[in-house]
C-alpha cells in the first residue's frame, strides 16, 4: 500500500534515526548505523546495529527496527530512514533490501542519511531492484534449480544421451 509522508513526520523520522545511532553497538567497525520507521498507524520506531565479534552474528539497524516494529505488530509502513556517520549515505547492504522488501512495496521511500544530515531517497524498487520478491519465490527457487543444473558439470548427464 503506497503512503504519503508529511514534512513534519519525515522531520521525526530523521531526527530519530540520527538519534538511534547513539545507541548502535559496533565496538569493532565503528560504523554506526541507525533507523526509523514511520508506521501506518504514525508510530516510529527505531534501532540500530548490533555487531559482534563473530560478523556474520550481528545485525543491521534496519532489520532491529523493522523486527521491533513487527514483533510491536505493526505489517504496514510508511517510510525508513537509515543515517550513518558517513558521506555519501550508505544504503542498506542487501540482506537487508531483502528483509525491507519482505514488508513493503515497490513504491516504498527508504531516506538515507550521510554524517551532515543531508539524505537521498530511493524507493525499494530503486534500492532493492536485485533482491528477491516473496511473490515469484516459487518461480525464481524453479529457475534457479534449472540454472544450477545447467551450469553444474552434471549437466550433461542429466539432459544428454552419453555414448554406451
Amino acid at each position: 500500500m503506497a503512503h504519503t509522508i508529511t514534512a513534519q513526520e519525515l522531520t521525526t523520522l530523521s531526527t530519530k534515526a540520527i538519534d538511534a545511532k547513539a545507541t548502535a553497538y559496533c565496538p569493532y567497525s565503528k560504523f554506526r548505523v541507525g533507523a526509523c520507521i514511520l508506521t501506518a498507524s504514525g508510530e516510529f520506531i527505531t534501532g540500530a546495529n548490533v555487531e559482534n565479534a563473530s560478523y556474520p552474528v550481528g545485525t543491521c539497524a534496519e532489520r532491529v527496527t523493522i523486527g521491533a516494529a513487527i514483533v510491536a505488530g505493526h505489517r504496514d509502513f510508511k517510510a525508513l530512514a537509515v543515517a550513518t556517520d558517513i558521506k555519501p549515505a550508505a544504503s542498506p547492504c542487501g540482506m537487508c533490501r531483502q528483509f525491507i522488501r519482505e514488508f513493503t512495496s515497490p513504491s516504498f521511500p527508504v531516506y538515507m542519511y550521510d554524517g551532515e544530515g543531508n539524505h537521498k531517497v530511493m524507493t525499494m524498487e530503486e534500492v532493492g531492484f536485485l533482491s528477491f520478491f516473496s511473490f515469484l519465490f516459487g518461480y525464481i527457487s524453479v529457475l534457479y534449480l534449472v540454472d544450477s543444473l545447467l551450469i553444474s558439470p552434471v549437466a550433461p548427464r542429466l539432459f544428454r544421451p552419453q555414448p554406451s
